[in-house]
């Protein structure tokens, strides 16, 4: 079902996707976050996981439980022209991070790509306030944008077989925290002490779709005294 700025797609007999325009951009994040965040409020019957990302959300459902026609009524009661996109604001997320040296073996690189020095692309990538568009990959993975165009390097061609926890990559304009030691490709400029995820805290994420983060440079001493939970 198509519409002049999104489109319902079925996925299967048990999800449904929301799309509007494919490119990276706040205000449409914006839009697919409250409505994903909508449609989570009145609990539908048989909805098993709504997931925003940058610019979808994709509804899973249980085709045995689910009312379909309800669903998809309220679902585009929340897309009325009426309904504001606007996210609530949100206090950024200070997230630490020591740059460079065996935490950052990309961090060279990054800094030659952008005719700058090292504690240059530092002082670039600590700048902006990011914003979380989405989480996915692995538990926890917060994919944030936007990276200053002098340090968007784009990701290795072959990724490594093991990325530590808490390296911190920039693919592009994407900016984002490892919460597991998984293969990943992003360029690695640092590494934070803080766990983007952590299933024993009360709240396992530490960041959500539509967060606010701020990097900031800790030195290795730092690093070392950082509680480890």
């Amino acid at each position: 079902m198509s519409h002049a700025d999104f489109r319902l797609v079925p996925a299967g007999d048990s999800a449904l996707i929301i799309e509007f325009d494919e490119r990276i951009d706040v205000d449409i994040n914006a839009r697919a976050i409250a409505l994903a965040d909508a449609i989570q409020a009145v609990e539908p019957t048989g909805v098993r996981d709504v997931v925003p990302t940058y610019c979808s959300v994709a509804v899973y459902f249980d085709p045995l439980r689910t009312d379909y026609d309800a669903l998809l009524a309220h679902i585009e009661r929340q897309l009325g022209p009426t309904r504001s996109a606007a996210a609530n604001a949100r206090a950024p997320v200070r997230i630490p991070v020591c740059y460079g040296g065996e935490f950052g073996p990309d961090l060279p690189d990054v800094a030659a790509f952008g005719h700058v020095s090292e504690a240059h692309a530092i002082a670039i990538h600590t700048a902006p306030t990011y914003r979380v568009f989405m989480l996915g990959f692995v538990a926890g993975f917060a994919y944030m944008g936007s990276v200053d165009g002098r340090i968007a390097m784009a990701r290795h061609a072959s990724p490594r077989v093991r990325v530590p926890i808490g390296s911190v990559g920039i693919a592009g304009v994407q900016t984002g925290v490892y919460p597991a030691e998984t293969p990943g490709g992003w360029r690695l400029i640092g590494r934070t002490p803080v766990k983007p995820f952590d299933p024993a805290r009360v709240a396992p994420f530490l960041l959500k779709a539509g967060d606010a983060v701020q990097f900031y440079a800790i030195d290795r001493e730092e690093y070392e005294r950082w509680p480890s939970s």
